[in-house]
């Protein structure tokens, strides 16, 4: 009964197509605009593979719903984790940012720019957990440092040779003055925002809390925007 149905539907979409080549250039097919009947057409065909494979089979009518539900219920939930792809980024980044303090929470692109948000930590700074060469850096956001500065143990956990260092450059921070060494990283990435090449100054051993995220980084953005207790970085 199944193979009977089977063929009959093929019979049916083989002089379908047969209209579709006839009437090509007709433009349309009994008032059907052609690409709207191919379309049908092709539907069509794989319902009869579904069919046949389904009933054909042997398999139950219950078993075969079950089936269909399960692999319709699928589709549909890949198709929504697609569409949906960008907020589920999101929810992902602000769970990262409440389990590890600091972490950038990127927010996507707009107009070709980064936009990356940053959390207010409890002591009522912005600190952000940002990459330099490659390797995770604490970094305070610190309007009144006028350059990146890095403490002296962060310098050597990402690699920067220490030797040789002469700390005689002035920079201003939030605490005060200090006196500093130039240095030189490949890369700094907060979040989807990324800067290479860049001069960055180490402190003294022992002299500086945490490493500073300074004006010398801030200033390469087009802006920034403070609402409350969170911190929008603008590429």
């Amino acid at each position: 009964m199944i193979m009977r149905l089977f063929w009959i539907l093929m019979a049916i979409l083989g002089a379908g197509l047969i209209l579709l080549i006839a009437n090509n250039d007709a433009g349309s097919i009994l008032g059907i605009e052609n690409n709207v009947f191919a379309g049908a057409l092709y539907l069509s065909l794989w319902g009869g593979v579904l069919l046949l494979g389904v009933f054909g089979g042997g398999i139950r009518l219950r078993e075969a719903a079950r089936s269909i539900a399960f692999w319709s219920f699928l589709l549909l939930a890949l198709v929504a984790v697609y569409q949906y792809r960008y907020e589920l980024q999101d929810v992902a980044h602000r769970v990262s940012a409440g389990l590890v303090p600091g972490s950038p929470i990127s927010l996507g692109s707009e107009n070709g720019s980064a936009h990356v948000l940053l959390e207010r930590a409890p002591g009522g700074h912005f600190e952000v957990r940002a990459q330099i060469d490659g390797k995770p850096v604490r970094m305070l956001v610190d309007t009144g440092a006028s350059g990146i500065v890095l403490t002296f143990s962060d310098t050597e956990a990402i690699g920067v040779k220490t030797d040789g260092l002469a700390f005689h450059i002035p920079v201003s921070t939030a605490n005060g003055n200090a006196l500093v060494a130039r240095a030189r990283i490949d890369t700094l990435e907060i979040g989807a925002i990324v800067r290479r090449d860049l001069t960055v100054y180490i402190a003294q051993p022992g002299q500086l809390g945490r490493s500073l995220l300074g004006m010398s980084f801030i200033d390469t953005l087009s802006g920034f925007d403070l609402r409350g207790d969170r911190l929008i970085l603008r590429d």
